[in-house]
């Protein structure tokens, strides 16, 4: 016990690695358990605990590092909420769409509220970038359901005749980024670049029409196609796929990770949700996952309980956060649970860190309204987690409890907790996950991102001048059909595109 004890953390100390990343020594492997209280100051500056490690002791440790591996750091990429945030309630099956429709929007406070979330977590040390929002309304879904006419006839006519269709051509549901795409980093593919599959959101009308411009932006944010591939939405019949909400990254430090891909109805549709719909089939997972050039031994598929979708929870990250070998998750979370988490364990090498919330400690429902699982759970720079939340978990006093209860135990790496008022969002149906596209890059990859849609101070303050400036206060619905409300939106992107350094990006400038 005292030799592995000295070999493990001689180890540590010449790879300079965290408590909490994989020690990839392999032939023999077995489970010890160790004292590391000599150099637990250094290594575990806030809990003082026993660490569990799964390691094998090999003599040739060099000689088992893949070659050219290059670290990880795993990026944010927020979409800028858009200047006609409403609230249309254009989603069944989420909960706090469908409770506030028809109240009054804050666009200006909305888009406020996300870059102030933003600029938190680049001070945190993490990798924080911006992704402009879509042009709303966006007149070619009116004219595809044929209107006619020029922009205000178009306007004035789909209000009169098809209110609900303004809606959904006004929507600002793409300030959801983790709808976006789902992502596979270079260290993780068999050709060795980094892969985005844009999410065709088929299931609902107003979220159909966004995967074009979605893949122009994506395209001009990482331009460098040696190193980044995107592509195109899938398409087909049962092909519904929302993105990286339904896919989550597991790995241990640097090491290629376990791509964990959730679905809401297989093969059997019988074994789906009975009241709402399922918005990601396991035949667009796989579809997505062979897309994503990830090998099948990195690939777990797992149903989401129909019971939960039904509760109201339209998307995995409402019910369940990964992050490294973390995965946090409700009890209700999927179907077949243990054999999943055994699954997810046997890829990590034994490393996976589970951390199940019981329904006596939070309800399903507690967990929908407050969004616990639609929390960011990120690695910060000294190896430690962190919780990033938004208000309603500390007033949700269960989901409190359990937050305090969580950092507190010596099982798992989360040491923070971190609240954030993102109440526009939420009171449309999304949390801080919503609001992110997580994009894991190496150094070469966050090279090639287009530099003005990294975060900077200077480009905050000016993006934060240009939403005072542009974005309305208030939003009704009677406001999608003014026609002066489109050209101040054109005239808002037009200004955006500017400060981003994207030149003709929108259909208007071209």
């Amino acid at each position: 016990m005292v030799l592995i004890e000295a070999l493990i953390c001689g180890v540590l100390d010449s790879m300079d690695l965290a408590w909490h990343k994989e020690i990839r020594l392999a032939r023999v492997r077995w489970r010890a358990t160790i004292e590391c209280s000599d150099v637990d100051s250094r290594i575990l500056p806030r809990k003082r605990v026993h660490l569990h490690f799964s390691a094998g002791i090999s003599l040739g440790y060099a000689a088992t590092m893949p070659s050219g591996t290059h670290p990880v750091r795993e990026a944010n990429f927020d979409s800028i909420v858009g200047p006609t945030h409403n609230y249309a309630g254009l989603s069944p099956g989420n909960v706090a769409s469908a409770s506030n429709q028809g109240e009054i929007s804050r666009p200006r406070e909305a888009a406020l509220q996300g870059l102030a979330k933003m600029r938190s977590l680049a001070e945190l040390g993490l990798v924080q970038g911006w992704l402009p929002p879509h042009e709303r309304p966006d007149l070619e879904l009116l004219r595809a359901k044929g209107f006619s006419g020029d922009d205000s006839t178009l306007l004035a006519t789909a209000a009169a005749e098809a209110p609900h269709l303004l809606a959904q051509a006004s929507s600002s549901s793409f300030m959801w980024a983790a709808n976006a795409a789902t992502v596979a980093p270079a260290v993780d593919t068999d050709d060795h670049r980094l892969h985005m599959v844009v999410a065709n959101l088929q299931t609902m009308p107003h979220r159909r029409i966004e995967s074009p411009t979605t893949e122009r932006i994506l395209r001009r944010v990482f331009p460098d196609e040696s190193r980044v591939q995107v592509h195109a939405a899938i398409q087909g019949d049962g092909l519904t796929d929302e993105g990286a909400a339904n896919h989550t990254r597991l790995a241990c430090g640097d090491a290629p990770g376990i791509h964990f891909f959730v679905y809401g109805v297989g093969d059997d549709p019988s074994q789906g949700p009975q009241q709402f719909v399922a918005r990601q089939t396991l035949a667009a997972s796989r579809a997505v996952a062979d897309l994503l050039r990830v090998p099948e031994s990195r690939r777990v598929f797992a149903q989401q309980n129909p019971a939960a979708i039904d509760a109201g929870v339209f998307h995995n990250d409402v019910i369940a956060v990964g992050n490294g070998r973390v995965l946090l998750f409700h009890e209700a979370a999927f179907l077949n649970q243990d054999p999943v988490l055994a699954e997810l364990d046997r890829r990590l090498d034994g490393s996976l860190i589970p951390i199940p919330v019981a329904a006596s400690e939070v309800s399903l429902q507690e967990a929908v309204r407050s969004y616990l699982f639609n929390s960011q759970l990120v690695s910060l720079p000294d190896g430690s987690m962190c919780l990033i939340c938004p208000a309603e978990c500390r007033e949700t006093p269960a989901v409190s409890s359990l937050l305090d209860r969580l950092v507190a135990r010596s099982d798992n790496p989360i040491e923070d907790v971190q609240v954030f008022d993102l109440r526009q969002s939420m009171r449309n149906g999304g949390g801080p996950a919503c609001l992110r596209l997580r994009i894991p890059l190496d150094e070469q990859d966050l090279r090639s991102v287009h530099p003005p849609c990294l975060y900077s101070p200077e480009r905050y303050e000016r993006l934060v001048a240009w939403v005072e400036h542009w974005y309305p206060e208030e939003i009704n619905d009677a406001d999608l059909a003014d026609p002066r409300r489109l050209q101040s939106v054109r005239d808002a992107l037009d200004a955006l595109t500017r400060i981003l350094e994207l030149p003709g990006l929108y259909a208007f400038q071209r």
